[in-house]
């Protein structure tokens, strides 16, 4: 009884909380480069980034409600601007990977992008920061 309930115990550490749902982040590091807030092996999506390798810049897209027009785009103490264009079922953002806004996401793992009032949030756990960080080394060239 004692090695099934190891089992058991050792499963569960490695299960998805149900408040995660299997949510993960993934990277993937073809051209382009891909940044992904997923479920594996569905077409789930929450967040995206995606770069061309060496080019600096970022698009994020987060799905859900989407706006367009001027984003307010913050992470820490840094924030920036930029268009914000809509499509069906996302929006979409691009972001300097030099910029202060990205460099503080990469330290606090939290960015919110605000269009006409309405907030989305992307956060990236601790598990996932060097996946990040990864993204935006090769993004940055």
């Amino acid at each position: 009884m004692t090695f099934l309930a190891t089992i058991a115990a050792i499963a569960a550490l490695h299960a998805p909380s149900p408040q995660s749902g299997g949510w993960t982040w993934t990277l993937y590091e073809d051209s382009p480069l891909v940044l992904a807030n997923e479920i594996p092996d569905t077409p789930q999506l929450k967040a995206i980034f995606e770069c061309q390798p060496g080019s600096g810049v970022a698009r994020l897209d987060l799905f859900g409600p989407a706006a367009a027009g001027i984003a307010t785009i913050a992470s820490g103490t840094a924030s920036a601007t930029g268009e914000s264009e809509a499509a069906a079922d996302h929006q979409s953002v691009a972001l300097r990977t030099d910029h202060p806004v990205f460099g503080q996401f990469l330290v606090t793992g939290a960015l919110d992008v605000a269009v006409a009032g309405h907030h989305q949030e992307v956060a990236v756990q601790p598990a996932h920061l060097a996946k990040l960080r990864r993204f935006a080394e090769l993004c940055s060239g």
